[in-house]
């Protein structure tokens, strides 16, 4: 399984970035598209996830401000991110579950936010 990331960049507070993660290979039992991120000096942190099933989750901190989509005939994953603050800087990685095997990561994209 492969997981590439996109849409990463610099934008200042309060603009917008779209993420994209395009996964390939064996992915039969796909179950959960998502994405984490990582500041520098701080813990990984799930940022949102979406099921097979459109059920999706979101951290707290980006509620009402991020929308993860899901287009599972095209296995991409898309984090629409607004209203965007210094604080989401970090390196945001895309992630997949299946329901039978283990979880694959991708190499991530860096999100920069200038105050």
């Amino acid at each position: 399984v492969q997981l590439q990331a996109s849409g990463g960049g610099l934008v200042q507070a309060g603009g917008s970035l779209r993420l994209s993660c395009v996964a390939s290979g064996s992915l039969f039992s796909l179950y959960v598209m998502g994405w984490y991120r990582q500041a520098p000096g701080k813990q990984r942190e799930l940022v949102a996830y979406i099921t097979r099933g459109s059920t999706t989750n979101y951290a707290d901190s980006v509620k009402g401000r991020f929308t993860i989509s899901r287009d599972t005939a095209k296995n991409t994953v898309y984090l629409q991110m607004n209203s965007l603050k210094p604080e989401d800087t970090g390196v945001y990685s895309c992630y997949v579950k299946f329901i039978i095997g283990k979880d694959h990561w991708g190499l991530g994209t860096l999100v920069t936010v200038s105050s």
